[in-house]
């Protein structure tokens, strides 16, 4: 992210203890004692545009905004370190994968929206579900399938949910979540409200034919649909230009506009999905492809590294990492020193120590829960019935 120009208004930097206080606040809250006159940086390439005017590189922010973007990136990068640690100690079980790496399309595409926009993605769903207003506690319980996990501890890592903060999964199946994401956008559009859909997929998921499918829906209908792609280049461990013979994911749709964004630039992201959110509530879908990366494997069962070198890992790590673009942006207008970034990350560490400790103290969900909060109420095994032992429920 290159600098363009500063603000006329001149930042003042932040004393250590401003910035421990700080620390403690994400997206969710305001930082009262920072300045927040406008800085204005341009992003680090151009977008490229698909049947669409790409929009302008030039991003307003504040010292507010690059502050919550950090903190809250430099918490969700802890939360996949700890997951990844908890995950070898056998404390989560099943499939789980790791967001490090793709933080900036979370939080850039937070700053862009609102609540009352939806967002729904696949499996790598642990951060999203943070910057959607979540908590440390609600996260690593459910990953560890305790009570106080925020699906009750019955759905793991792969099915978080917040639906009162517009997050709908959390969805292990490829690519099933976009056809529910142009629901949740046919609802909108019903219901006549100034809100969109953010359906997310990886590229692995890019040529199922259901996402066709519903793209053709959501055009047909002009719903405010936005196709995501998180192209992080592997689906599974396979290259992307071994799987498509087009990977250029932003034209996918043909008949659809499409743009392609820095994944690793949040304020990138944050700006191409403003510019998203406007077009699809006056024309219709729209197809992000966000470039990103994933630096662990595709799950914990996967090295990451028989397919891709540690000399390409390492590379993105030192060229292109989202946090280390927004510390860069911090300390370039001197909103805080490199001290005080250090504290933060360090406090940070400590509150998702203190949320694991927390979640392994919760309780196993209780097996009379098994059948709860999966059907709707009166169409679930009081109607069709079931085997004394709950394995199967048999249909009248």
């Amino acid at each position: 992210m290159a600098l363009l120009r500063r603000s006329s208004h001149v930042i003042r930097p932040l004393t250590s203890p401003t910035v421990l206080a700080a620390s403690n606040l994400s997206l969710r809250h305001s930082f009262s004692s920072i300045d927040d006159k406008p800085i204005t940086v341009e992003t680090s390439i151009p977008f490229t545009g698909h049947n669409c005017e790409p929009p302008s590189r030039s991003v307003e922010t504040s010292a507010k905004e690059l502050m919550t973007f950090f903190i809250d990136m430099a918490t969700m990068r802890r939360m996949e370190i700890a997951a990844d640690s908890l995950y070898k100690a056998k404390l989560i079980r099943g499939f789980c994968h790791l967001y490090d790496g793709q933080e900036a399309v979370a939080i850039g595409m937070e700053a862009g929206i609102t609540k009352k926009d939806c967002i729904i993605t696949a499996y790598r769903d642990h951060c999203i579900y943070y910057c959607r207003g979540g908590t440390l506690l609600g996260a690593f319980a459910e990953l560890m399938g305790r009570k106080d996990g925020c699906s009750y501890g019955k759905g793991g890592s792969m099915h978080f949910y917040k639906p009162d903060s517009g997050f709908y999964g959390g969805h292990g199946i490829v690519g099933a979540q976009v056809p529910l994401g142009v629901g949740l956008a046919f609802a909108q559009k019903y219901n006549k409200e100034d809100h969109v859909s953010f359906a997310l997929y990886g590229d692995g998921a890019a040529n199922q034919g259901q996402l066709f499918e519903a793209l053709n829906m959501a055009a047909l209908w002009s719903l405010p649909a936005i196709f995501v792609c998180e192209n992080n280049h592997y689906g599974m461990g396979t290259a992307e230009w071994r799987a498509a013979k087009s990977p250029a994911y932003y034209k996918r749709g043909d008949y659809v506009p499409g743009l392609k964004v820095d994944g690793m630039d949040a304020l990138a992201v944050k700006q191409a999905c403003m510019f998203a959110k406007e077009h699809a509530l006056k024309n219709g879908p729209l197809i992000l492809e966000m470039d990103t990366y994933r630096y662990h494997g595709h799950s914990m069962s996967d090295p990451g590294s028989t397919y891709r070198t540690r000399d390409e890992i390492s590379g993105v790590r030192q060229e292109r990492d989202p946090i280390e673009r927004v510390r860069k942006l911090i300390l370039a207008h001197d909103i805080a020193t490199e001290k005080e970034l250090k504290d933060i990350e360090k406090e940070k560490r400590k509150e998702v120590d203190d949320a694991i400790a927390q979640a392994k103290e919760s309780p196993m969900p209780d097996p009379s829960e098994l059948y709860t909060n999966v059907y709707v109420k009166g169409y679930g095994v009081e109607a069709c019935g079931a085997d004394r032992k709950g394995v199967r429920a048999v249909l009248p």
